[in-house]
């Protein structure tokens, strides 16, 4: 048997697929249900969002196109993972602690509104930049 094989078959033996498969595991099921990765992804998008956002604003004047690509993308990277993390809190059965993913949908929801306020600035600078130059 490879050692691929082993490190695989070792990486996914700790994930489970429902709350009441991961009670009681541990640490190495954090992961471990669909509910907490889509709850992650949210997160992770909104957290992008939210840096774009920030790079573009702080750049733009800097940019040839005044950054309106990057407030773009930051805006609806923000929406998106906002949303994404509304909607995970909104089906959500259980609290912090149970494997539905709470915790990621509470953050997803405050970095998608960072992210969507620092793309939505960075836009309307964009468009005064554009007008006085």
């Amino acid at each position: 048997m490879s050692v691929l094989l082993v490190l695989a078959a070792q990486a996914a033996s700790p994930v489970c697929t429902t709350p009441a498969e991961c009670a009681g595991q541990g640490v190495d099921t954090f992961l471990g249900t669909p509910e907490r990765i889509w709850a992650s992804v949210a997160a992770l998008v909104a957290l992008g969002g939210a840096v774009i956002g920030w790079l573009a604003l702080r750049s733009v004047r800097r940019i040839g196109n005044g950054g309106r690509r990057g407030a773009i993308v930051a805006l609806a990277a923000g929406l998106t993972g906002g949303l994404n993390g509304a909607v995970k809190l909104a089906v959500a059965d259980g609290g912090l602690g149970t494997g539905n993913g709470v915790f990621g949908g509470a953050l997803a929801v405050v970095l998608g509104l960072v992210g969507a306020v620092l793309g939505g600035l960075a836009l309307a600078h964009s468009r005064r930049t554009e007008l006085s130059g």
